[in-house]
């Protein structure tokens, strides 16, 4: 053993961390405030409980705002419980532009399950980031796997076609839709839909829950075709291509085609088809070099993500005073903002 191994070997465990390893719910909370709130030690946290990690499924739950996405979220948490597994959620609401806190709404939806021991809620703010998350989602994600959870749900906050994010932080995503919201023009929309490893299809005793089915069945059949001509690698119609596993979509058998389970998430109808459909899911994320191909990229996708946010960070830090100069200039109209932000860059490279 090297010394630098050693010496992180022997290096104390962080006391939150200590605590969520222990199964502690206090901890388990200070140690996602602490994160959630980015705060000096948050790092030194999750350094200590990445070891401990993997081992939960994470489902992302979204879709456009008035679909049922907390509902049957609740409903969700029910089935799981019932199959013996100990559940956390992360549900984003929407940020207070003056304070900067959540509503809590989602929190609120899911009463009857806070003084459940198996399950552990925790509702947070987006702070102003895009894409439905908030930007300390994904690691508040891994407290709950190192808690101890089987299963993480996370709920966006249903911003609509671009919370693509969420596809790079879960194992499944689940797309929920409802009859008169638009379906129909949403089907054949890209961005969100493409990225969907099961669909929803909520409020399934309304009129019009049979067109929205046969639209996302349309969406998809189109999909094979024009996706795969278009060499696309990212979509659902062609997960199976993200490995390299051949050309031809009908004669690949890994390739993963989105189910819809229409439901009724307020009287619980469906809900327990839904669950099944992802636990196919989860398996075939383990069982096929597909669905491993699939997490490999998701993670690549992560830490070049992490990459981006910590070299804006350290580049706004060391170039504060240029920054701000910067800015004057291009006020002043003495220089273009294109050209400042290359000598910025220039700059930046050269401490």
């Amino acid at each position: 053993m090297s010394r630098d191994a050693a010496v992180l070997w022997l290096a104390p465990m962080h006391p939150l961390a200590e605590g969520v390893l222990a199964h502690e719910m206090r901890a388990c909370a200070r140690a996602m405030r602490v994160i959630d709130d980015r705060r000096p030690d948050a790092s030194a946290i999750l350094k200590d409980l990445f070891p401990h990690t993997g081992r939960a499924t994470v489902v992302g739950i979204t879709g456009n705002p008035g679909a049922g996405k907390s509902t049957l979220t609740d409903r969700l948490i029910e089935v799981f419980r019932k199959e013996g597994k100990q559940v956390g959620i992360i549900a984003v609401d929407p940020s207070s532009p003056y304070s900067g806190g959540a509503i809590l709404g989602d929190r609120i939806r899911m009463q009857r399950h806070a003084t459940d021991p198996g399950v552990f809620i925790r509702s947070v703010a987006t702070r102003g980031h895009m894409g439905g998350l908030s930007r300390s989602a994904r690691d508040m994600v891994r407290v709950l796997d190192a808690y101890g959870c089987d299963v993480v749900l996370v709920e966006t906050v249903g911003v609509g076609q671009d919370e693509l994010e969420i596809t790079r932080t879960a194992h499944t995503t689940l797309v929920v839709m409802a009859p008169g919201l638009g379906d129909e023009v949403q089907a054949i929309k890209a961005g969100l839909m493409e990225c969907a490893d099961v669909f929803a299809v909520n409020k399934a005793d309304k009129d019009g829950a049979d067109s929205t089915v046969r639209d996302l069945e349309l969406m998809i059949a189109l999909g094979k075709d024009t996706m795969i001509a278009a060499g696309n690698q990212r979509g659902h119609t062609v997960h199976g291509r993200a490995a390299g596993l051949g050309t031809s979509f009908e004669k690949n058998s890994e390739v993963w085609t989105p189910p819809i389970q229409k439901c009724i998430a307020a009287r619980g109808e469906g809900i327990a088809e839904l669950a099944a459909h992802l636990d196919r899911h989860r398996e075939w994320t383990q069982n096929t070099e597909s669905g491993r191909a699939r997490k490999r990229l998701r993670l690549g996708e992560e830490v070049r993500e992490s990459l981006r946010e910590a070299l804006i960070e350290a580049a706004s830090e060391r170039l504060s005073d240029e920054l701000d100069l910067a800015v004057a200039r291009v006020e002043r109209r003495e220089v273009d903002p294109y050209s400042a932000i290359e000598q910025l860059v220039a700059l930046f490279k050269s401490r």
